[in-house]
């Protein structure tokens, strides 16, 4: 089982005939990706629309990549603008548990030891418990990050380890083998270490053997989830980027169950 992004193309518009490539080329899972950066609000039809994709193509939804938005920013130090923020990650949670899925990855953008964030994180708190999700915060400053851990327990924050960001950084693995009880969701994708890239995996210089061993002996129990795009990956054609990306991800997976 592998999962992969729904905006490997584009993360805006008509989302069916990327849910029905995916679908057609092996895949069970999807992250959900789309609108990941915006303010964009899904309504309940949406909502349906998309279960009804999902039931129709035979896929599931391993996660969902929440928004801190741009105007409705939960980590604003303005509040109508936290409290709007808050507003929209409601939304997600909701969207995801209606979807049968359990976990909300964020972005913390600014200071993640800020005081809004933290104010956010308990408004957030009952009502994420309520529908049964986990709020994963992707991998950025991790002295922060573990700060939060610290204080929110496991069974409502945890990690999200981007391996291209890791890879942007020195110690990308060395934190996470240190956080590696907290992970509860990837995105995996490989870069050169110069940009977050997002390309297949094994194609740049990510540690893919150590990623693998660390993966294994982590909280993390869910399948390969790969966050990968066609732009920086020297694939035109849809059909052979997917064949690509479902082939690098087998290749991990069989990695992973070595060293379990």
């Amino acid at each position: 089982m592998l999962s992969v992004t729904t905006d490997y193309a584009r993360d805006t518009g008509d989302p069916a005939p990327y849910l029905k490539s995916i679908a057609d080329h092996g895949f069970t899972y999807i992250h959900w990706c789309h609108h990941w950066n915006t303010d964009f609000i899904y309504s309940k039809w949406e909502t349906e629309q998309i279960k009804e994709w999902l039931d129709e193509y035979g896929l599931k939804l391993l996660d969902l990549h929440g928004s801190a938005g741009k105007e409705k920013n939960w980590a604003s130090s303005q509040e109508y603008q936290r409290l709007s923020g808050v507003e929209l990650v409601k939304n997600r949670i909701e969207m995801t548990a209606y979807l049968s899925a359990d976990v909300v990855i964020m972005h913390v953008p600014g200071d993640p030891d800020s005081i809004a964030i933290r104010k956010s994180l308990d408004e957030l708190e009952p009502f994420a418990r309520e529908h049964n999700v986990r709020i994963a915060i992707e991998n950025g400053e991790f002295a922060a990050i573990s700060k939060l851990f610290s204080e929110y327990a496991p069974d409502y924050l945890g990690l999200c380890y981007d391996s291209g960001h890791g890879n942007m950084i020195s110690d990308g693995l060395d934190n996470l083998e240190k956080l590696k009880d907290r992970l509860i969701s990837v995105h995996l994708h490989d870069n050169n270490g110069s940009g977050d890239q997002h390309n297949p995996l094994f194609s740049g210089t990510v540690n893919w053997d150590r990623l693998a061993k660390i993966m294994a002996s982590s909280a993390y129990d869910k399948c390969v989830s790969m966050e990968v795009t066609m732009g920086n990956s020297g694939f035109e054609d849809e059909d052979l980027f997917l064949d690509k990306v479902f082939e690098t991800g087998t290749e991990l997976s069989e990695m992973i169950d070595k060293y379990i």
